[in-house]
């Protein structure tokens, strides 16, 4: 729905470089309030953009036009920081180029934009898109972002170019934090026969399957170049069929080489340079938490205690810190210990029941989780790192467990059953406009790619 929102916003006229740090200042004022606005740059003002359709330069640019506004337009509205202008309000005239562009017949009532998405499309040559972000506040307006793109004259070219038009206007308008319109998510699908790991846009296009072992595949992890996936995988070794730690290479398309250890080995969790792994494993006694090096070198194990640690997560910032879930004091709680495996303490839950699932959003502040509490279900949780202050963001709509963050800290991925099968989410991260993304068969254990 294009008009979904219809809050005003007031920011002081100017060059555009004022009027973006005035967003920030509003957004730093906010976000000294509340720490989930801090966290997230969700809950402040939103910037009103209109984005009227594009030129199309001849009758065969038509139908790619439409597919390109479609899916920009979905992209900007599923940001979480702009208002979507809604077109009934827009006026008769929509520019095509800068000369055409009538600001003050923009920013003004009804249509009250601020900043405009505009601009041409052509197909003769291959497929060209000429985009323009303008700031109609300003006088005279100021240019945001002009850029040509060009790809096929193709619908699968057509998506790809409106996903990085889309990234970079919202990296204007959000202080740098890149869009994640042109991400992937990576994700188990046992639609073929087996449970196989799957890849699919940020939206839920173009879902395909990236493994075929036959076996059983869970628990994918984006390395942070996003050129390798590490995931568990049950192999043939030493007599029986274990879980061990594969990994897959985007870059040629193939499985690639990791060693195979003694035991039980998964859950891997990659460093946020991409030099080591962190996972489970079980050869040397009670299952643990282990890193190696990302080829498996270095073996080095972190935990000692009794009973099962798992699922371990890297400050994805420094580096220096792991959280990790154990049932060493009876249900599975929360852990948190140095990157050395020093200085292992609990973290403390206001409640009793089990935790599991740990994601570390990309800015290091909060953390979310899995925790079904005496009296409910499995839902999904975000806390804050430092004062342990929580948030819930689903509730009495079936298992919610798994999430994962956007590179962009604004958007989370997640398993639930709330439509009967086991499907794949994604909802901003104040648990709000929750999308279903996969349909077909059962699907689990959803991780975002960090590009």
């Amino acid at each position: 729905m294009k008009n979904k929102f219809q809050t005003r916003i007031a920011l002081r006229s100017g060059l555009l470089a004022a009027v973006i740090a005035a967003v920030l200042a509003m957004a730093g004022t906010a976000s000294a309030q509340d720490w989930f606005k801090t966290g997230t740059g969700l809950g402040v003002s939103k910037v009103r953009l209109a984005v009227p359709d594009f030129g199309a330069t001849a009758p065969a640019a038509q139908p790619l036009e439409r597919e390109f506004h479609d899916v920009l337009w979905n992209d900007l509205e599923y940001s979480g920081i702009v208002e979507m202008v809604s077109p009934s309000f827009y006026p008769t005239t929509v520019p095509t180029q800068p000369a055409e562009l009538n600001a003050a017949a923009w920013s003004a009532m009804p249509a009250n934009t601020y900043m405009i998405a505009f601009g041409s499309l052509e197909a003769q040559n291959g497929l060209g898109v000429t985009g323009n972000l303008f700031d109609v506040r300003s006088s005279p307006a100021a240019a945001a972002l002009q850029k040509v793109y060009r790809g096929n004259a193709t619908d699968a070219d057509a998506r790809r170019l409106a996903h990085q038009f889309a990234d970079d206007i919202i990296a204007r308008l959000s202080g740098g934090v890149p869009g994640i319109a042109s991400t992937q998510i990576a994700f188990v699908s046992n639609r073929s026969g087996n449970k196989e790991i799957w890849v699919m846009d940020y939206e839920g296009s173009n879902q395909h399957q990236i493994t075929h072992l036959k076996t059983i595949a869970l628990t994918p992890r984006w390395s942070p170049d996003a050129t390798r996936i590490a995931f568990t995988c049950y192999e043939s070794f030493q007599g029986g069929s274990n879980a061990q730690i594969c990994m897959y290479s985007t870059d040629s398309n193939r499985l690639i080489s990791f060693p195979m250890y003694r035991g039980t080995t998964c859950c891997p969790a990659w460093s946020p340079d991409g030099k080591e792994l962190a996972f489970m494993a079980s050869g040397q006694g009670d299952p643990g938490i282990y890193t190696s090096d990302s080829d498996g070198g270095h073996l080095h194990r972190l935990t000692l205690s009794r009973g099962v640690s798992t699922s371990p997560v890297w400050n994805p910032k420094t580096g220096q810190q792991i959280i990790f879930t154990s049932d060493r004091a009876g249900d599975p709680v929360l852990y948190q210990m140095n990157a050395d495996g020093s200085n292992v303490e609990k973290i403390a839950m206001p409640d009793m029941g089990y935790v599991v699932d740990p994601s570390w959003s990309p800015n290091g502040q909060l953390l979310a989780f899995s925790w079904r509490r005496p009296s409910g279900n499995f839902d999904i949780y975000i806390m804050d790192i430092v004062s342990k202050q929580l948030v819930e963001l689903t509730r009495d709509t079936g298992r919610n467990e798994r999430p994962s963050w956007a590179p962009d800290g604004r958007h989370l991925v997640f398993e639930s059953t709330r439509t009967g099968t086991r499907q794949i989410w994604t909802m901003l991260a104040d648990g709000s406009e929750p999308k279903e993304l996969t349909y077909s068969g059962q699907n689990e254990s959803p991780n975002w790619s960090p590009k």
